[in-house]
């Protein structure tokens, strides 16, 4: 239900944004939809770590997850654009548990969700009439709106508990992206391109809880959400309706 509502405005967005700017600038502006697998990687994160207490420890590591939602983009001039939207991400973890000198182990998984808004200055590179590359650079305002965890039972009386703990929901990231597009003027522009995602706090903390009886242990950590990713864009062409347009004036 949220992803839906979500989709609704961006429709609505995108349309009212594109109508309002082409009566008052140049440079035409176009609203599109946008895909991303995620891939996390040691080049610019850290996607795997260890918390432990004593005996008890995990390893968290983070593994493919992916990013859509929509995009406007405003021209202010021929090489020139801001690139913004409404995104919604989701990380995926792989959970290994597990207790020393013992044969007690277990895996589970979980998966965080983030929405952004990124605010990027894009450069054009025209190559030819239809293909352009580009690339832009900007921060991305964060929003984490809840908590995840899970329990893992691997027998008996074993018990293990993790949670991760949102310390601020709202969050900044560092993004850059590097891409080619393909122009036409009916059937609008074609993108695919790579991006990289630096948030400049963990993504959240991870605190794992391992209890026996009335024995417990807890290991906490900080998680990062570094990632690079491949990036699919469609912007729908801007057509000029055929017919008397309606003008702005007094209501008689």
């Amino acid at each position: 239900m949220k992803i839906k509502l979500l989709f609704c405005f961006l429709l609505i967005f995108g349309n009212s944004f594109s109508q309002d700017t082409k009566k008052k600038e140049k440079f035409p502006s176009y609203f599109g939809l946008q895909f991303r697998p995620v891939f996390p990687t040691k080049f610019i994160g850290t996607p795997i770590t260890t918390i432990s207490d004593q005996e008890f420890s995990t390893t968290i590591t983070q593994k493919v997850g992916y990013s859509f939602g929509g995009t406007v983009r405003a021209g202010f001039t021929k090489l020139l654009a801001i690139e913004t939207g409404i995104n919604f991400t989701q990380r995926n973890y792989d959970l290994d548990m597990s207790v020393a000198d013992s044969n007690v182990y277990a895996t589970n998984s979980m998966s965080f969700i983030q929405y952004d808004v990124p605010l990027n200055i894009l450069v054009y590179v025209q190559l030819s009439e239809q293909f352009y590359m580009n690339a832009s650079l900007g921060p991305a305002i964060g929003f984490k709106p809840t908590d995840i965890g899970v329990i893992t039972l691997p027998g008996g009386a074993f018990s293990f508990a993790h949670t991760g703990y949102v310390r601020k929901k709202v969050s900044a990231e560092l993004n850059a992206n590097f891409g080619f597009e393909f122009r036409t003027e009916k059937k609008g522009f074609f993108y695919i391109g790579g991006s990289g995602r630096i948030p400049l706090a963990p993504v959240f903390e991870l605190v794992g809880q391992y209890k026996y009886q009335g024995y417990e242990r807890v290991a906490i950590g900080k998680v990062d959400g570094s990632y690079l990713a491949i990036d699919f864009k469609y912007f729908f062409p801007n057509i000029r309706n055929s017919g008397v347009q309606f003008q702005n004036g007094p209501i008689l």
